[in-house]
């Protein structure tokens, strides 16, 4: 067994991190303060090829795989969660395009999505919940030259600067009375709704999207009519787990950085207080979560790579990646001890962005849900 990572996923992580710490550091209390995504972040997102990480060259990707992508999502959450998340989600609108889509809607939309030109989402959870793919109440009515949509999404990340949305409607009753549609921003009967203001990841753009009889063209469908359901799954199951869990990893890795820093340098009866044995006990617990998460997310990326199934495997890796990211966050505050409770220090932000991370992409109940009837089988 090699657990070296491949040369190409090594200068992935160099380049990302470099590209986190010199241009998204600088953005994070603009991003904190005024509760808004840099526009000017999805640009420099292309210009560096991270957009693109797992779509073909034939359509303006480097196509280096989910293992890379897991790499650049971690790196960059490891400074910015809120960058980190919205770079994933992206990553879940080509992924379904990539997937599902005609040779005609790869040609159209993938190229300026991984040139930074387009920023885009997946848009699938309702205020009915997000989990219960068969209780969406939107629907998509055929009419002579496509669908009409009408109905809700909410909770959508990068929701009100997105140029190309796939969203699912109903067209049906059933598992395959659900359908997938790409539908881009202008389109009329079509805007974004609400803003939210979060608890954590502040800065990641999260919203509503309102659909009010919006004329969706024809070869605007996404695969086949009554293949919605699949095309939800497998993004959300495949990208959009994992996806979370390089952005909880990320949080993880910044926890225990911070951590290891204030330790060295914070000094209590004449000596650092890494000297103190209570402290070393707490570096040590964030530090073993951190590279059991880390296995656990590289491998379920690893898998996708391989073209196995990997459906368990995403899932574990987000369900106890994102629950460790919430432990560590406390362990770090602590270790902070009062300065650990003042906004200037980071470990406050780390736990907020932490526990909004375990909703976000299928709760950890939904997660054991799906690893219990592996472990059951």
């Amino acid at each position: 067994m090699d657990f070296t990572l491949p040369r190409e996923v090594r200068l992935v992580r160099r380049s990302v991190r470099e590209f986190a710490e010199e241009t998204v550091a600088p953005l994070v209390e603009r991003m904190e303060e005024r509760d808004e995504f840099p526009a000017e972040l999805v640009r420099a997102m292309g210009e560096i090829g991270v957009l693109g990480l797992i779509t073909p060259p034939e359509h303006g990707g480097s196509n280096l795989g989910h293992l890379a992508r897991m790499v650049a999502v971690e790196e960059v959450s490891r400074v910015s969660a809120a960058a980190g998340i919205s770079l994933q989600v992206h990553h879940m609108a080509t992924a379904a395009l990539s997937d599902f889509g005609s040779d005609a809607q790869k040609q159209k939309y993938l190229p300026p999505l991984c040139r930074g030109d387009w920023l885009g989402t997946c848009a699938i959870t309702e205020p009915t919940g997000g989990s219960d793919l068969l209780g969406m109440a939107s629907t998509a009515r055929p009419v002579a030259d496509g669908y009409v949509l009408n109905g809700r999404k909410c909770f959508i990340t990068n929701c009100h600067l997105s140029d190309a949305v796939v969203t699912v409607a109903k067209t049906g009753e059933g598992p395959k009375g659900i359908s997938a549609f790409v539908v881009e921003k202008g389109t009329p009967g079509f805007s974004a709704g609400r803003h939210e203001h979060k608890l954590g990841l502040r800065g990641a753009d999260t919203g509503e999207l309102v659909f009010r009889d919006c004329r969706v063209p024809r070869e605007n469908l996404l695969g086949n009519e009554g293949e919605g359901m699949a095309v939800a799954l497998r993004t959300i199951g495949e990208v959009g787990r994992p996806g979370m869990a390089g952005t909880s990893l990320g949080i993880l890795q910044a926890c225990y950085d911070e951590s290891v820093r204030f330790a060295k340098e914070r000094t209590l009866y004449g000596r650092p207080i890494a000297q103190l044995q209570a402290i070393q006990w707490s570096v040590a617990e964030i530090f073993a979560e951190l590279q059991a998460s880390r296995w656990l997310c590289y491998h379920a990326a690893w898998l996708k790579d391989s073209g196995a199934d990997c459906g368990v495997e995403t899932t574990l890796a987000k369900m106890y990646t994102s629950e460790a990211a919430v432990k560590a966050a406390q362990k770090a505050i602590e270790i902070h001890g009062a300065c650990g409770t003042m906004m200037e220090y980071a470990v406050q932000r780390l736990f907020r962005d932490a526990m909004v991370c375990v909703s976000a992409g299928g709760t950890t109940e939904i997660g054991k849900l799906v690893v219990a009837r592996a472990a059951l089988a």
